[in-house]
């Protein structure tokens, strides 16, 4: 499965230069983790680098204007970072698989002087040519500046034989050019890095959603505010049955006192989710649930997913929930990060549970500086950290 080796963010909110992990310009710092959690007080940045993630998927899937202008962003001059003019910029340094050599994706984000709209200034994608074990020579296969540029078609890189270099100009600066290439079958590499960006997972999950009543309907993946919990289970049940149960026996022993549960269609055609409690004979809908039970549940299930997103992320998951809860909770996504070909997990948390349950080296740490800006550091890099945890 595809894996983030790193990802640099530039003015995007607070976070006017940060960076995670490796970069195609400083091949120094350690790959990503596949499992790591962010901490820091409130208002350090934590919300805007989860958010970055967000938002570069909803550039790929409705465009850059629509992005920036969703509710909770309010619009390209909201999101650069105050007093900056250069472009909103993110670099995303990833591996295909692991015997795979990187691919770097640039993407500038700038308003247009005169409309004040914003459009995609600048877009590359950037790999290591084949049998090139130092150094980044010119190995573009995919850029473009103000909606034009060129790309390699095939599976080489360019200038290696067998490539085909073709001018392009974009119709719509507004919309990545991973958009419209990565549904072309000439270009390979972009299908896939375009599959992987559409894959990732951010989860955003409402109880109260999670407790109503949709129409009766399996779907094969939990969605990002958990409203489908009761077709997810639903799925579940047809398809992996046997799994499905081997799940439940396992899920109800970390919910206190849950026993079984299942997925009811009721006699309108829509689902109820039915919670077995031990001491109960009847069982009890979601609507009767606590919020942390179902949050729990949700979690736990999605990790569970037969076919998972190459990255979730999941924003302060200890809300609602028990702090006796957390620690369990940290041990399945370390566990579920382990297995070979799972997702990486980005958590951001105020939990002490939670980050007592990681390594150093899965822990970073954000903090406001005194001009306004977040610093980014790996606790495994601060000294006293390091010695304290040996």
């Amino acid at each position: 499965m595809a894996r983030i080796e790193g990802i640099q963010i530039q003015n995007y909110r607070s976070l006017k230069d940060v960076t995670l992990g490796k970069t195609i310009e400083n091949q120094k710092p350690e790959p990503l983790k596949q499992l790591i959690a962010v901490i820091g007080p409130n208002g350090s940045g934590k919300s805007a680098l989860m958010d970055a993630f967000g938002f570069i998927g909803d550039c790929l899937s409705s465009g850059v204007e629509e992005a920036c202008e969703k509710p909770h962003r309010g619009g390209f001059e909201r999101l650069r970072t105050k007093g900056q003019t250069e472009p909103i910029k993110f670099e995303i340094y990833y591996r295909e698989k692991s015997d795979t050599t990187p691919i770097s994706y640039s993407l500038h984000i700038d308003s247009d002087e005169k409309t004040g709209r914003p459009y995609v200034s600048y877009e590359r994608l950037r790999q290591r040519r084949k049998g090139q074990k130092r150094g980044w020579p010119s190995s573009f296969f995919f850029e473009v500046t103000d909606a034009k540029g060129f790309v390699w078609a095939g599976e080489a890189t360019d200038r290696e034989e067998g490539s085909k270099k073709i001018d392009i100009t974009l119709k719509d600066p507004r919309r990545l050019g991973i958009t419209t290439l990565g549904n072309l079958a000439e270009h390979p590499r972009i299908v896939l890095f375009r599959q992987f960006l559409e894959g990732w997972y951010l989860s955003y999950f409402v109880p109260e959603l999670a407790r109503g009543l949709p129409v009766a309907g399996a779907q094969k993946h939990l969605n990002r505010t958990g409203e489908n919990l009761a077709n997810y289970v639903q799925f579940m049940e047809r398809q992996h049955s046997k799994k499905f149960s081997e799940v439940l026996q396992s899920i109800s022993k970390k919910i206190p006192g849950i026993e079984k549960i299942t997925a009811k269609k009721a006699d309108d055609g829509r689902l109820l989710l039915q919670f077995n409690e031990r001491g109960y004979v009847d069982p009890l809908y979601a609507l009767d649930m606590s919020d942390g039970t179902l949050k729990m549940f949700a979690y736990l299930l999605l990790l569970e997913d037969p076919e998972p997103a190459p990255l979730i992320g999941i924003e302060e998951p200890e809300n609602g929930l028990h702090h006796q809860l957390l620690e369990p909770l940290a041990e399945e996504m370390k566990h579920y990060a382990s297995i070979g070909g799972g997702p990486q997990i980005i958590l951001t948390t105020h939990s002490p549970y939670l980050v007592d349950a990681l390594k150093p080296e899965d822990v970073w740490i954000l903090e406001k500086d005194a001009d306004g800006f977040s610093s980014l550091v790996r606790a495994a890099d601060i000294p006293s950290i390091k010695e304290l945890y040996a």
